[in-house]
């Protein structure tokens, strides 16, 4: 191992102190941000707020200081298919309630995850990772499917928000502090009868804290609205599967997971899966069809054209103005402003763990030039304060780098495609980077 000389020292102070830009940069640096000072104006001007493709979608939704971006989003697909259907103007689905049985569904989950592995030493790589992720709020497009088809849905009004559905960082802790006990119990347990008793008292507990924090879910609702020319309509006694079978009437498992990852491990056109994520047993495998960025693409604007919006996982976090309501890879030239190279390719990004997929939004406009796009329409879910009214844009270039899979419906996908969902799945490991989960 090599160590910093006192001649190191010197000449790194040197070279710095006669380079006038870096004095620039530090002046600026004294009373602006580092994105601030790296900001390309041009950016903005490339990137107009408006598409070719742009379908009429309703005002966007909150999901406050939690982690469900991915329930906000895909609820957002249905209540777009609801309104169609019903020409409702205003309608927002129960985050709340998909929450709570996502989280009961998890703790059972992570139980049987950690009984698979109970025999395990506490640090093995397995055990540790189950441990360190516990119970959060993130998931994928599937996950919400395996709640859904075995849940329903129901409108917000039958189960609205809580303080705690909405900040529920406090409630987590809890949850993997039981889960954290449940394991040590497990391990000391003597046989298979006696973890299984354990696994039903923690999950009676974890049900409790979770109906105190969420509110206990309807087993019935009215479902009333307005249609578009102001006629009344009411619907009593309606269950939450009705409301799924009856009124949201989509064949959810109609739609694939399509991903883009264009490393050496994960060959195209190929299925993979993770181990161990997940929430419904025996819900929904979480499986991905690896395309080309390009052939991804034309699968999600081919969704578009019909008019259906697309729920997409990305990384939020790359080049990112979340008060502007801009993702572009151009937005900031840090290289030049720091003199740094930066320079990563997306598979780079992938293999050497700097960016992977953590938060989900619903795509509802492209702009065309010649039939290829070059910006996005996101619908987010952070509140109207934001953005354009909760919308943001996304380059093109941004989209090539940072966005990670979406679901569309398997008529967007080609023949060829269709017919590779039914090939043999790939099994990753639960630390692989597309085991991460939106939030």
């Amino acid at each position: 191992m090599k160590s910093i000389t006192k001649q190191d020292l010197a000449s790194l102070r040197t070279n710095y102190l006669k380079d006038d830009t870096s004095r620039i940069v530090r002046n600026a640096l004294t009373e602006n941000a580092v994105e601030k000072i790296a900001r390309v104006f041009e950016s903005r001007n490339d990137n107009p707020n408006v598409f070719s493709i742009d379908l009429e979608t309703m005002e966007v939704t909150n999901q406050q200081a939690s982690g469900r971006c991915w329930i906000f989003s895909s609820l957002n697909i249905m209540r777009e298919l609801i309104a169609k259907r019903y020409h409702i103007k205003s309608l927002e689905l129960s985050q709340n309630y998909i929450a709570f049985y996502d989280k009961l569904e998890k703790v059972n989950w992570f139980m049987n995850c950690a009984l698979q592995e109970i025999d395990e030493p506490l640090n093995s790589r397995t055990m540790t990772w189950l441990l360190d992720n516990g119970i959060s709020d993130g998931g994928q497009w599937d996950m919400v499917v395996s709640l859904v088809k075995k849940y329903g849905i129901c409108p917000k009004t039958a189960m609205n928000e809580t303080w705690t559905s909405s900040h529920t960082k406090s409630m987590n802790e809890l949850l993997n502090q039981r889960m954290r006990r449940f394991v040590i119990d497990a391990k000391q347990a003597d046989s298979a009868a006696a973890r299984e008793q354990l696994r039903k008292a923690a999950l009676e507990e974890c049900y409790r804290l979770i109906a105190d924090c969420f509110g206990v879910p309807p087993v019935e609702f009215s479902f009333e609205y307005r249609d578009a020319k102001k006629a009344f309509h009411a619907h009593h006694h309606v269950t939450p599967m009705q409301f799924y079978t009856d009124f949201l009437k989509e064949d959810l498992d109609d739609y694939a997971v399509i991903i883009n990852a264009p490393t050496e491990d994960k060959p195209y056109h190929k299925l993979y899966s993770v181990k161990y994520i997940g929430n419904v047993v025996s819900g929904n495998e979480i499986r991905y069809l690896n395309l080309p960025m390009k052939e991804f693409k034309a699968a999600v604007i081919a969704q578009l054209k019909e008019g259906i919006p697309v729920w997409f996982g990305c990384d939020c976090g790359k080049a990112a103005d979340r008060e502007g309501g801009l993702w572009d890879d151009q937005l900031f030239d840090y290289e030049h402003t720091f003199g740094m190279n930066l320079e990563m390719t997306k598979a780079e990004m992938l293999d050497s763990r700097h960016s992977a997929m953590n938060h989900a939004m619903v795509i509802t406009g492209v702009n065309l030039v010649n039939g290829k796009p070059n910006r996005w329409k996101i619908e987010n879910s952070w509140g109207d304060k934001h953005a354009n009214k909760g919308y943001y844009i996304c380059s093109d270039t941004w989209f090539d780098l940072y966005v990670y899979e979406a679901s569309v419906r398997k008529g967007s996908l080609t023949a060829k495609q269709r017919k590779e969902l039914n090939g043999k799945v790939t099994m990753l490991e639960p630390w692989d980077p597309f085991g991460t989960l939106a939030d």
